[in-house]
């Protein structure tokens, strides 16, 4: 294996190269003229070893061909790019899997891939996710998950606190204000107090961006099934809930803004890529599994879809080689699902859904339109858990520890007020 700080210049290096490239042909002047902006994510479905938590789209291979793999990613992002009519990508995120376990040639060709079909400025941020013993992008997202060893082990994790803080520091110097790490809670058997000394412990070591995700037991998973037989206890949501609350006012104090339900950052280090999912933008999925959100050229400018790239990774390379990409399925999505996105995912942030971005998606429907007369919404903003004004509709800060309460009542109201603004069957010409 090559040794972690090794493979994080190599990816530095890499990225950088590609940064010189998109400075060298910006000297020549503006490639690009139709401001028409996205972001694209790419997929890694490798990993050594499967964790005992996770379900996602990931396969732990004997061998894998990343020639053929780095070729395939190539094309896709060339060809969706072309269909959606992108022609400028603000961000570029490596995801997986475990994308860190690529060379970083794969990084480098898939960057200048996408610079050929649209326009990557030299600012863009790149962002590649790590496992502690594999981080190597302009950004680093490292899955430290905890810094007790029995939960690691637990968790199935193949690094130690050890292995995580080491490679936190090379990163940090490597990468200095854009390294985010990740602290998982609520586990089984898992109490508060410990869990806040490890958080208090990682404040001592981190970059500027935290972000805090409780477990979800997967059905399929070895975790669930250990849960399920009782070989484990289930965790406890109260204790959850307990450590979330604190948590976030351990990381207030210590200067972090919560700007997302479970993503925390200071001096400004927020992530621009998770912004455009948040704020319902126009994004690109790029590999086995990846899913992407975009308006296909030919749509008439208003249908977006959401599609989904073929799961497997020897299936979808065979599409990739035949039709260009690996799209397996793609969704239509009417005004009411995507309104419904637009608030379930703006009202994630602190910012909230302004009045300007929700006029973006729903010119005939205002916010006041849809919330402003509601008994059950004028009670939430009562107990102080909800603001509607002339910024527009968001959580307050107790407001966000309980977002999936409060769109109980918020989503049900905005299906109502839709059918009562639609047209009956009578009416038109």
């Amino acid at each position: 294996m090559v040794a972690p700080g090794a493979r994080a210049r190599g990816w530095a290096a890499a990225t950088k190269m590609a940064q010189r490239r998109r400075h060298a042909e910006g000297a020549k002047g503006p490639r690009i003229l139709s401001p028409r902006a996205s972001r694209a994510g790419a997929l890694w479905p490798y990993c050594e070893k499967r964790c005992s938590y996770c379900n996602f789209n990931k396969y732990v291979p004997r061998g894998v061909e990343e020639a053929a793999m780095r070729s395939c990613l190539v094309t896709e992002a060339q060809t969706l790019l072309g269909l959606s009519g992108v022609r400028r990508v603000d961000s570029v995120f490596f995801g997986g899997g475990t994308p860190s376990l690529a060379s970083p040639n794969t990084v480098a060709a898939v960057l200048e891939a996408v610079d050929r079909a649209a326009h990557l400025p030299a600012d863009s941020e790149v962002t590649l996710e790590a496992n502690p013993t594999s981080a190597p992008g302009s950004r680093l997202s490292i899955g430290l998950q905890s810094l007790d060893d029995k939960e690691l082990q637990l968790l199935g994790r193949t690094h130690t606190a050890s292995d995580a803080l080491q490679t936190l520091a090379e990163a940090r110097r490597l990468f200095p204000g854009r390294v985010s790490v990740d602290l998982m809670l609520g586990l089984p058997a898992q109490k508060s107090g410990p869990w806040l000394r490890q958080l208090q412990e990682l404040l001592g070591y981190c970059d500027d961006h935290i972000s805090l995700y409780q477990l979800t037991l997967e059905r399929g998973t070895a975790l669930f099934t250990q849960v399920q037989r009782g070989t484990l206890p289930a965790p406890d949501p109260e204790v959850a809930a307990e450590m979330y609350q604190e948590g976030r006012t351990v990381l207030r104090e210590a200067g972090f803004r919560q700007y997302e339900v479970s993503n925390f950052a200071r001096n400004g280090a927020l992530s621009t890529h998770n912004w455009t999912y948040w704020q319902c933008g126009q994004y690109l999925g790029v590999g086995p599994g990846a899913h992407g959100r975009f308006v296909p050229q030919g749509a008439g400018g208003h249908t977006r879809e959401a599609r989904i790239q073929t799961l497997e990774p020897d299936n979808w390379m065979k599409e990739v080689t035949l039709f260009g990409h690996g799209t397996r399925k793609r969704v239509p999505l009417g005004e009411l699902e995507l309104l419904e996105e637009v608030l379930a995912m703006g009202l994630r942030t602190d910012v909230g859904i302004t009045h300007q971005h929700w006029q973006r998606f729903a010119s005939q429907l205002s916010l006041w339109d849809v919330f402003g007369s509601s008994q059950e919404v004028k009670a939430l903003l009562v107990q102080g858990l909800l603001l509607l004004d002339h910024r527009g509709l968001r959580c307050s800060w107790e407001g966000l520890a309980v977002l999936d309460s409060l769109l109980l009542t918020l989503l049900p109201r905005l299906q109502e007020a839709w059918l009562q603004s639609a047209p009956s069957p009578g009416q038109g010409g």
